[in-house]
């Protein structure tokens, strides 16, 4: 009878008790959108709610399909959240609201959905937990390419990647899931429908996502992961209820890898069987006492045995027990095996060997009496392939003695390659004297039976101590050395009495007993002991790494323990900034480290480039002498960790080489914690950089503007009354001077006023702080404000201007609009020589399939410096690094953020002629079109009226603002004048 652990039973019990507390987690899975999730969903919701369960409709994204909608009616909804972002008013989730109202159940649609800027979590599957742990029970839907781990999978086959994704963990903790499946030929007439999508959408989709292949393999993925979580259900209910019965609900293999020559055969035959199954399989060797003295050569053929399973997809796995038969029917029914494989017996049934023992097959039937067991003959197979003539029986007999025969050899060799030195014998025998002079001093004082006993103790302790075989010497020594010394007649090796003839067999096959299992208790718990120091070093490593805040810290750190426990000389070959791989380590330690000259570059560069295994023990470059492993973390691979052991044996155990695994797989995490470490320190240092800049901006732009508007008012008075003293007689020189000096005073006052005010928008840019007054306005009126506003810096560039006809109203910022073309304008003057032309053009265009008004100034300057399109909207850049031109790289940076604030986009490019050659510098930006409110009708009718008187008029200023033409500024300012106060 197996009693369950108390320490299992407890964690139980906290386990249940937490879920009670908790909400619970219900999941609607389903393999693409359109095949009923949010339907099946409400469908759902509705019955709990005629049961009298209080359902709330949190959020459900009918997405326009009626019958959808329709199962809303008669169900509460909560009124959703609304977050401005960008001018526009998006809703959301009322997390908030949903836990005041704290219903028994409540409807979160699309699990993998990521939350607007503003919200309390980034993803609504975070919103979903903090109900949960608030003790409200949720239905949600999912899609299988929103699961993390197939996300890439998914990619792969649709060629889209989907961004939105869910932690597999949220998946697997859900109490429940519910597969919404749907065949493709029904999901594919349900788009053609508009049952899904809108007609000009789902045609879209169909030629892209909604093939009919891509369908049907995300039905096959979301069939298999739904079959993996209920599988791993199964798993955790066996173990909570400690069943120890095998449950056949899904096939999966277990082929038997023995040391014999049939070992590869019986992989083989194994794995088209698992392929015909379709099923999974994995490969066992069981390491008894008695393998463990086998020849070198049985045991690599037992590894190699290991590997071929390993490379035909088997997953393998060494154990160690007393009883082959007994650790594979207790591991089978532990992973739930529906089928076990194993090699048949090649002795005849009518042997004498078999009363002695049992074959193994019948062995394990008897074991695992719940499990199909198929014996394969795969070793006779082999040699009837190689000898053609025999005849079936005189071949299994060949066979058979073959067998037996090289059994024998192993035998002798692994004697002789297990043999305990001679000195170990000399030390058994000096025990045996050593135990007669004390029983001969005892003698007189107990009985002689008990004479025995000593022996025995001496038997347990050499066989603890010295091995098998000398404990097996000191039988036979004892037994003799009692005869001989204490049984009556003394000194003689006759008996006076046959009943201790009984004596001496009994002590003799005790003590044989008693030394072969003390032998094996010995090895086991040698085997314990290396495991346990194996799992040691693997918790002071992860300790360790844990700790560590730098690279070269993690490289000790891991070089230090792997050479510990695996005895090798390790190397880190880590990437630099163009991934290529180097060792990186300063002081390395001779002991441990290997010298660059033991490396091969190119191989580690290949293996971080592949990440694949190579070098010494795979299939990848064996040749070389040392095993290289990719260091991958869940991102990326980190870099490459390079071993050589002392003995080349050391990586060929399945065992040692998931060890391996292991450590390079800790030790990868570790440089991707550090690597995001050294990202976040950078970016928290960025940030309180921008924060400490943007505060000190704002400072100085409110402490600045006052004294400048006072001095630019001031020059502005000064030039006025200059200008009125004069008479019209020629001036002297003195007047002549002053006046020019006021009209220096005033233009360097404007330019310092406009540093200060650009200095003053970016800061209120970036704390967030500018709102938008987005007015419908004509595209027109702006360029000729803002062509008004520079009518001096444009003094002598002359503008045309070409804007097509029919632009559509814009919903703008009038006043930040008039900035972003003054800034343009300014830096297009600035940057280009006197008297060359300027040109403002402005057409519709389509971008993505939506409409925008694409707007360029093109000038005829020297054109942009290479590499500086994208640069030249950053903050603090300028054109010319070092020039006598004023500005302080400011203004194209504004330019750019109060673009992206319209939700448009901006950019530079130089413009070339036929030969290639830059005629100038081209800036343009584009703005969205939106639908503009429709009129109201006294207004339409008025306009309507009014339309006939005003033809000639119309007319005139159709042309000025459509028209090809060129702008002179002076004259803009009469037509358009400025509003300079408007701004503030």
């Amino acid at each position: 009878m197996n009693r369950p652990d108390p320490d299992e039973l407890l964690d139980r019990l906290q386990r249940d008790e937490e879920k009670r507390r908790r909400g619970k987690l219900k999941i609607f899975f389903g393999a693409s959108a359109g095949v009923g999730k949010t339907y099946a969903m409400l469908q759902a919701a509705r019955r709990r709610n005629e049961e009298g369960v209080d359902v709330v409709v949190g959020i459900v994204e009918t997405h326009g399909r009626s019958e959808t909608a329709a199962l809303t009616s008669g169900l509460e909804e909560l009124p959703r959240q609304r977050i401005a972002y960008r001018g526009r008013t998006l809703e959301e989730f009322d997390l908030d609201a949903a836990l005041e109202r704290k219903p028994q159940l409540v409807l979160v649609d699309e699990l993998a959905h990521s939350n607007v800027q503003g919200a309390r979590h980034m993803k609504r599957w975070q919103d979903v937990y903090e109900l949960l742990d608030a003790g409200i029970d949720v239905y949600t839907t999912v899609n299988v390419q929103h699961l993390e781990s197939l996300n890439d999978v998914v990619g792969q086959i649709t060629g889209i990647r989907v961004w939105e994704t869910v932690p597999d963990r949220v998946f697997d903790g859900a109490d429940e899931v519910t597969l919404v499946d749907l065949p493709a030929e029904e999901l594919l007439d349900r788009m053609r429908d508009g049952k899904v999508y809108m007609p000009a959408q789902a045609e879209r989709a169909v030629r892209n996502f909604f093939r009919k292949g891509n369908l049907i393999a995300l039905r096959e993925l979301a069939l298999r992961r739904t079959a993996d979580r209920v599988d791993a259900q199964m798993h955790e209910y066996r173990a909570d209820r400690s069943i120890q019965h095998v449950w056949q609900a899904r096939e999966r293999l277990l082929v038997c890898v023995g040391p014999g020559p049939e070992a590869s055969a019986l992989v083989r035959a194994s794995a088209r069987l698992a392929a015909s199954l379709k099923a999974d399989w994995i490969a066992v060797y069981v390491e008894t006492p008695k393998l463990q003295r086998l020849p070198d050569e049985v045991r690599q053929r037992t590894l190699g045995a290991l590997k071929l399973a390993s490379e035909l997809g088997a997953e393998t796995v060494t154990l160690a027990g007393e009883d082959a038969a007994v650790t594979l029917a207790g591991y089978a029914r532990l992973r739930n095996v529906s089928k076990l494989v194993a090699g048949a017996s090649t002795r005849s049934s009518g042997s004498w060997w078999r009363w002695l023992r049992r074959p193994f097959g019948e062995r394990l039937a008897v074991k695992a009496e719940d499990v199909d067991l198929t014996l394969v003959r795969a070793g006779a197979a082999d040699n009837d392939r190689l000898a053609g003539g025999f005849a079936g029986r005189d071949l299994r007999e060949a066979s058979a003695a073959a067998s037996a025969a090289n059994a024998w050899r192993a035998a002798i060799a692994s004697g002789a390659a297990n043999r305990s030195p001679p000195r170990a014998y000399a030390a058994a025998l000096l025990i045996c004297a050593a135990i007669t002079v004390l029983a001969s001093t005892l003698l007189d004082r107990i009985a002689l039976a008990n004479l025995v006993m000593l022996y025995l103790l001496g038997v347990i302790f050499t066989a603890t101590k010295l091995g098998r075989g000398p404990g097996v010497l000191l039988s036979f020594a004892s037994v003799a050395a009692y005869d001989f010394f204490f049984v009556p007649p003394r000194l003689s090796f006759s008996v006076s009495d046959t009943q201790y003839l009984l004596t001496f067999v009994g002590m003799l096959l005790t003590s044989l007993v008693i030394s072969h299992l003390t032998s094996s208790l010995r090895r086991e718990a040698s085997v314990a002991q290396r495991r346990e120091q194996r799992t040691g070093a693997m918790y002071a490593m992860a300790r360790e790494l844990a700790a560590a805040l730098a690279t070269e810290q993690i490289v000790a750190i891991g070089s230090r323990h792997v050479s510990e426990v695996f005895g090798a000389r390790v190397a880190m070959l880590l990437p630099d900034s163009a991934d290529k791989v180097q060792q990186k380590i300063e002081d390395p330690d001779p002991q441990i480290m290997l010298e660059p000259g033991s490396l091969d570059i190119d191989v580690g560069q290949w293996v971080y480039d592949q990440q694949k295994p190579a070098g010494h023990g795979t299939d990848t470059l064996p040749a070389a002498a040392a095993l290289y492993l990719p260091l991958k973390a869940p991102m990326r691979t980190r870099g490459v960790l390079a071993v050589v052991t002392r003995d080349a044996r050391e990586m060929q155990v399945p065992e040692q080489q998931r060890m391996l695994d292991a450590f390079a797989a800790q030790i990868a995490l570790a440089l991707e914690r550090v690597h995001y470490v050294e990202i976040a320190r950078d970016a928290l240092v960025n940030m309180e950089s921008e924060r400490l800049r943007n505060s000190l901006l704002s400072a100085i732009s409110h402490d600045l503007r006052t004294p400048l508007t006072a001095i630019v008012g001031f020059s502005s008075m000064l030039a006025q009354t200059h200008g009125s003293d004069a008479t019209g007689a020629p001036a002297d020189v003195q007047n002549a001077r002053s006046g020019e000096l006021i009209e220096a005073i005033h233009d360097e006052a404007l330019r310092m006023t406009g540093i200060v005010t650009n200095l003053l928008d970016m800061a209120r840019l970036q704390a967030g702080s500018l709102k938008l007054n987005r007015q419908w306005t004509l595209l027109e009126e702006t360029v000729g404000a803002a062509l008004a506003a520079c009518r001096r810096v444009l003094a002598r560039h002359p503008v045309h201007v070409q804007l097509e006809e029919g632009l559509p109203l814009l919903q703008l910022d009038a006043v930040l609009m008039e900035r972003l073309f003054s800034n343009l304008l300014e830096n297009a003057a600035k940057y280009t020589p006197p008297d060359t032309p300027l040109t403002i053009s402005a057409r519709r265009i389509e971008q993505d399939g939506q409409p925008f008004v694409r707007v360029s100034i093109d000038d005829t300057g020297p054109g942009l410096p290479h590499g500086m399109g994208e640069r030249v909207f950053e903050k603090f850049t300028r054109g010319e690094k070092e020039s006598a031109k004023p500005g302080i790289g400011l203004g194209l940076a504004i330019c750019r953020a109060i673009v992206e604030a319209h939700d448009g986009t901006i950019g530079a490019t130089n413009r070339a002629d036929a030969d290639g050659h830059v005629e100038g510098a081209s800036f343009w930006f584009a703005l969205p079109v939106q639908t503009p409110p429709p009129l109201p009708t006294d207004v339409a009718d008025a306009d309507e009226s009014a339309h006939e008187g005003a033809d000639a008029h119309d007319a005139h200023e159709s042309h000025g603002a459509h028209g090809a033409h060129a702008v002179d500024p002076d004259s803009a300012v009469e037509s358009k004048p400025a509003n300079p106060a408007a701004h503030e």
